[in-house]
């Protein structure tokens, strides 16, 4: 079986090349999709030539693609999509005019290309990659910040675009498919009949089915049937001539509204991270970097032609267009501003019809993969002008030394929770010191006589030290941040493993998660909600005791659901199905106080 022999040596050439790749990159600060297209372009034929037809994997390492942009669509959903219907039909339509027309108008008159060549080159090259742009994005965090939420929009109008584009190729080419106006009308009604198939599918008959399988209690059969639900749409759609990946999205984004779209989530996840590993290393393959050797200026000087055109027209869309700051225009520009993985279809489709010669599509790749190659530079470069500027806050000193009192309560964060316990510490006098990370809370707070507030991480030993966290007695986290909490927690529970920690929760997993590092989590909304919960009864005509008793019954129901599901809090089957149990029980409780109390009166 030399076939299953090949293939399964393949499958340990990519595994071994990413593990070895893409932790060096990280750890050099360059993002994993750095790695993987330094792992393709060493394992490709250029290089060892390990894997010898990178077509051979194209197609595999295409639902890389297709599963992040099902995972995309079950993160939207219509009415968030309608909400950003500005930003990604109007910037995202403005982009890829502009950027195609002088792209497109360049390759006429500067490199002599025939028209419909320049249409197609121009149009081609103002994609950008989604699963680039989202994973650099994604890596640092910025999916929610502006320019995140811009090229976002971009991206996704960039996606519905391939696909015109795609069928606009052989038409400039002048191909003749000889196709009559029926078979364009067969084709049009295959289309709109997939598209139809999967609302209604994804609307009335996937519930049951998840519901079904549900119930099984198997895991690899929930795997199986997301699997089925993304390959299964990416693949019918591809049979009616509609982009794999946008297939994938309309069905992710029929899901979002879904009960299942976490664990559809969840478990597409893990297949997403290896197969888009996948598809950036056929990427790195793919690259003929003989001619880099041959004709290294021509391919260096179209790549920083490249992003030397996108970058600064994405920047004046940004400003304009998206209403973004200078900061924000220049990090969209610099995240789009490499070529895309559809370009290397539109431009294949190119080669094939007769609009570009084969050396001038080995340019046009090479040049897309190198534009990828940089993009995390130029992001780390972006990085370090920026923050500089932004990052360091001028600590007055008083503020920095720490000279105090041995304190029996340490509090870190003095913002809205934190300074209610100050207040009430040092009205009984009690000793306490604080510690927080925002210059103008601890101005804020030592305005009001001198509340010993200082400045210091709590997640730093040298300031805990300082702060004489081993003589207090308590140690109270309240900063607003759930990671940091728990962070914190960890950190002095192993630092000073007798000190009584209480710490602020933002739900209910953050309490679990927080009980485990031995802390006393407080809901940070509880008891307020309580409070709210108890006027809102007296108001519909339960009488104050009739209230309380009904308030205090929950509190102690809900500590005893609590304490049930921390131990299967990681099972999130078994938490909805305790949820469930718990709400049914709740209510016989107070149907049950209800009886006792009319048979009190009677």
């Amino acid at each position: 079986m030399p076939h299953e022999g090949n293939l399964l040596q393949a499958a340990v050439v990519f595994l071994f090349a990413a593990v070895l790749t893409v932790p060096l990159a990280k750890r050099l600060q360059l993002g994993a999709v750095l790695g993987y297209l330094f792992a393709g372009v060493i394992i490709g034929p250029s290089v060892l030539g390990l894997i010898g037809n990178p077509q051979s994997v194209s197609h595999i390492s295409e639902l890389g693609v297709v599963l992040l942009l099902f995972i995309i669509g079950l993160e939207l959903s219509p009415r968030r999509l309608w909400v950003m219907r500005k930003s990604v039909f109007g910037v995202g339509l403005a982009q890829v005019l502009l950027t195609g027309s002088v792209i497109g108008v360049l390759a006429l008159s500067v490199f002599g290309q025939p028209l419909n060549s320049a249409i197609v080159l121009g149009l081609g090259l103002a994609l950008s990659s989604t699963a680039f742009g989202l994973q650099s994005l994604a890596e640092r965090k910025e999916l929610t910040s502006p320019h995140g939420r811009l090229a976002f929009a971009i991206l996704l109008f960039q996606d519905i675009a391939a696909i015109p584009l795609i069928a606009l190729v052989p038409m400039l080419a002048g191909v003749d498919h000889h196709t009559s106006t029926a078979d364009d009308v067969r084709h049009s009604l295959q289309v709109l009949g997939s598209i139809a198939v999967v609302v209604i599918g994804g609307r009335y008959l996937l519930r049951p089915v998840f519901r079904i399988v549900a119930k099984t209690g198997l895991p690899e059969v929930s795997t199986a049937t997301a699997l089925l639900v993304v390959i299964g749409t990416a693949w019918m759609m591809d049979m009616v001539g509609v982009s794999m990946a946008l297939g994938a999205f309309l069905a992710g984004l029929l899901l979002a509204d879904s009960e299942y779209r976490h664990e559809l989530e969840a478990q597409i996840e893990p297949f997403k991270g290896l197969l888009l590993g996948l598809f950036f290393i056929s990427v790195g393959m793919g690259a003929n970097l003989s001619l880099l050797f041959s004709a290294p200026i021509t391919v260096l000087g179209l790549t920083l032609l490249l992003i030397a055109l996108k970058l600064p027209l994405l920047f004046v869309v940004g400003r304009l267009a998206g209403g973004l700051s200078k900061v924000s225009a220049i990090r969209l520009g610099i995240v789009l501003a490499a070529g895309g993985e559809f370009a290397f279809v539109v431009f294949k489709i190119g080669r094939d019809q007769g609009l570009f010669e084969p050396r001038l599509y080995d340019l046009l790749v090479l040049t897309i993969t190198l534009s990828m190659a940089v993009t995390p530079l130029l992001l780390l470069i972006c990085a370090r002008l920026v923050s500089p500027k932004v990052q360091p806050v001028e600590v007055p000193e008083k503020f920095r030394q720490i000279d105090t009192e041995t304190p029996r309560v340490v509090i870190a964060g003095m913002g809205r929770m934190g300074q209610i316990v100050a207040r009430i510490l040092r009205a009984q006098n009690i000793k306490f010191v604080a510690l927080d990370t925002s210059v103008e809370t601890i101005e804020l707070s030592r305005s009001f006589g001198g509340v010993p507030v200082f400045y210091g991480d709590p997640m730093r030993p040298e300031i805990l030290s300082a702060a004489k966290v081993g003589e207090a007695e308590y140690f109270v986290i309240a900063t607003d941040d759930p990671e940091t909490n728990i962070k914190t927690a960890e950190i002095v529970r192993k630092l000073y493993p007798h000190m009584k920690i209480i710490a602020r929760a933002r739900n209910r997993q953050h309490v679990h998660r927080l009980v485990d590092v031995g802390a006393d989590p407080i809901r940070e909304t509880y008891y307020s909600s309580l409070e709210m919960s108890r006027r809102t009864l007296v108001g519909l005509g339960l009488t104050q005791a009739q209230a309380d008793a009904r308030i205090k019954r929950f509190k102690h129901h809900d500590e005893q659901v609590l304490e049930a599901q921390h131990a299967v809090y990681d099972d999130a089957a078994k938490v909805l199905q305790t949820a469930q149990e718990a709400r049914a029980e709740l209510a016989r409780l107070f149907e049950s106080d209800q009886l006792e109390e009319q048979s009190g009166k009677s």
